[in-house]
């Protein structure tokens, strides 16, 4: 009983005037915690639209990350494909190019073998022209010599004396036989001397050609075959190598033979020898002046085609850029 009323006692026993400050602090505390607590959920607040902020820059970011890879990807795609292409042009570009040199020497190939068949013909039509004139005057010597006969046996005497007119007929006679054959009595004939040394000169028998050739000149140099003689010594000189005596044989030719049939084969071939011997300059005049002075010839037909390869400008190779 005694346990049981103590409290009651003990509260009995309480000043009256204490009794208000036990419920002053407690309500204190919960003033002060009502205070704080908005404080502290505006904090937690933030930091959540922060985290929500971050968590979409996160988001953009990567986003944007993905859409530069595949815009990379696409551009080192299109690199790749742009310069497959370029490589693939430039293959084409150097195959044209090659396919056009090639062309172009086959073109160069047949022109100089149609300007061989050409100075082959102008040979034989050389040699047909000598013949003929030999022939013409063969003809005209027998024709004197028939005139001279029937002159004579028309001042025959009795007898079978002849007569001061025979005897200067007889004399008129021997004269055209002495004016042709002292060339005869120290070379063989120029047709048969020109054909030997044009038979060796086709056999590559250079050497021999080319004194057979200088006999021509030698014994007949007013003969029609002498240019032509001429022409093939340069010739000799020029497949021999010999670039600075070919272009003195072909200028002795126009100089001493301008009528030449091989006037433009000389000019053609004395600019590729300047242009062998490195003189670009001389050699493009000397074609230019065999176009303008011939124009209608094989011979100017390949001097164009010298020229465009000469003067044309070299392209830059494609596919280097990148």
């Amino acid at each position: 009983m005694s346990s049981i009323f103590r409290p009651v006692v003990f509260r009995s026993l309480v000043p009256p005037m204490r009794r208000p400050f036990t419920y002053i602090l407690p309500a204190l505390l919960c003033l002060t915690f009502l205070m704080e607590a908005p404080q502290a959920f505006a904090a937690n607040k933030d930091i959540i639209e922060l985290q929500t902020e971050v968590q979409q820059l996160q988001a953009m970011l990567l986003t944007m990350q993905q859409s530069e890879e595949a815009h990379l990807g696409a551009l080192t795609n299109m690199l790749q494909q742009t310069t497959s292409s370029v490589t693939k042009i430039s293959t084409q570009l150097d195959a044209m190019q090659k396919s056009m040199q090639t062309t172009q020497s086959a073109d160069s190939g047949k022109i100089d073998q149609v300007s061989g068949q050409i100075q082959s013909l102008n040979d034989s039509v050389d040699e047909l022209r000598a013949r003929l004139d030999k022939l013409q005057k063969t003809l005209d010597t027998l024709q004197q010599q028939s005139q001279s006969l029937q002159a004579g046996q028309s001042s025959q005497i009795p007898g079978g004396v002849v007569g001061p007119a025979a005897t200067d007929t007889a004399s008129g006679i021997s004269a055209p036989n002495e004016t042709a054959q002292p060339p005869s009595l120290q070379a063989p004939p120029v047709n048969q001397l020109y054909q030997s040394a044009l038979r060796d000169y086709n056999a590559a028998k250079y050497n021999l050609a080319n004194q057979e050739f200088g006999d021509v000149l030698k014994f007949y140099p007013q003969n029609d075959l002498a240019g032509n003689a001429q022409f093939y010594q340069a010739e000799i000189a020029y497949r021999q190598g010999d670039y600075q005596n070919a272009i003195q044989g072909y200028s002795a030719l126009l100089s001493q033979y301008p009528g030449s049939n091989k006037a433009p084969a000389a000019i053609l071939r004395r600019g590729e020898s300047l242009l062998s011997l490195g003189q670009k300059d001389a050699a493009i005049h000397q074609l230019r002046a065999l176009i303008q002075r011939y124009p209608q010839t094989p011979e100017a037909v390949q001097a164009r085609n010298k020229l465009d390869t000469i003067t044309q400008p070299k392209k830059p190779q494609a596919g280097h850029s990148f």
